[in-house]
């Protein structure tokens, strides 16, 4: 009978700390600090550069826009540009319902610069909500500050949609464990395009190839797998496609690759036809946006292509598409 008591009482005491803890981490997290105080000037150059970075580089515009799945790598949709509300639930293999926010001067009016700062680079909203990483912010605040004013300029210049989106919401146990993702930003400055090898590693960094490029394990980017490709992407019609080897590797990456051939593997979607390939359902697509990857400059692609050939080279040959199971 004492035993059972003494059970009881250590089960008990379990519970607190429990439930304390979770108290924690819903009340004092995420911390990653107060939004700065800034009021940019939107200048056309920054526009100009916001625009280049959110279409071709960083592609914010790939998740807050609506993307047509009938044609090849899912472009975006004319007219929808920021307007948000693309739905992420489990079916895709994520712990919740996702909506992506509204970036058009209708959904960001409320936020500062500073604000806005903050939620790209850490994930954390006006109001101090965590979001879940499927915007890759931790890539975001790694980027020179002034890459992201020019991505702020670029989206208060943006037409307004009026569109209203659904809240998120996570599944039990990542409402809890969304709290402790973002973490403080560690911005750098933009290296010299001269410096080629340390300029590729921050363009490489701000295209987020690492996130979609590497094995995941309950949702956690594997970094022994850097860039060896092979993680699942789970198409709307139930296929499967997964991401491609990028390290240096002979037989399964890009070791033989020529930098024009990684050049072209771009370019070759920059035309009208290629933006617009219509799609059978059952045939293989690709969450990779081919068509916004395609207008980056061929300079950013050159340096990207010489950084990854530094990477540690991995053996990994993927089987990229696996159709739906019928």
């Amino acid at each position: 009978m004492k035993i059972a008591k003494i059970i009881a009482s250590i089960f008990s005491i379990l519970l607190l700390v429990v439930a304390l803890l979770l108290v924690y981490v819903k009340t004092a997290m995420p911390n990653v600090g107060t939004a700065p105080s800034l009021k940019l000037e939107y200048t056309p150059e920054r526009i100009a550069r916001g625009d280049y970075l959110a279409n071709h580089v960083a592609v914010c515009m790939d998740c807050h826009s609506k993307r047509d799945w009938s044609k090849f790598s899912g472009p975006m949709v004319a007219g929808t540009t920021g307007q948000g509300g693309e739905r992420f639930d489990q079916t895709v293999g994520v712990p919740g319902v996702y909506y992506s926010k509204n970036i058009t001067p209708f959904g960001i009016a409320r936020y500062t610069d500073g604000e806005l700062f903050r939620v790209i680079t850490t994930g954390v909203s006006k109001e101090g909500e965590a979001y879940f990483p499927l915007m890759p912010f931790s890539y975001y605040g790694r980027m020179d500050p002034e890459d992201i004013y020019c991505i702020i300029s670029y989206l208060r210049s943006l037409k307004s949609i009026d569109k209203t989106v659904t809240h998120s919401v996570s599944d039990f146990p990542m409402n809890f464990l969304i709290n402790t993702i973002p973490q403080k930003a560690t911005p750098q400055k933009k290296p010299d395009i001269g410096n080629q090898l340390a300029y590729g590693e921050y363009m490489t960094n701000a295209s987020g190839c690492r996130e979609c490029h590497t094995k995941v394990e309950r949702g956690r980017i594997l970094p022994e797998f850097a860039f060896s490709g092979g993680r699942d992407f789970i198409l709307l019609n139930g296929a499967t496609v997964r991401s491609f080897n990028i390290t240096p590797d002979n037989e399964t990456g890009i070791g033989q690759w020529t930098e024009e051939q990684f050049v072209q593997r771009f370019k070759a979607y920059a035309d009208s036809s290629a933006r617009n390939k219509p799609v059978d359902p059952n045939d293989y697509n690709t969450v990779m946006p081919w068509t916004m990857y395609a207008g980056m400059k061929r300079e950013d692609l050159t340096a990207i292509y010489a950084y990854l050939k530094t990477v540690k080279s991995i053996k990994n040959k993927v089987e990229k598409f696996s159709p739906a199971v019928r």
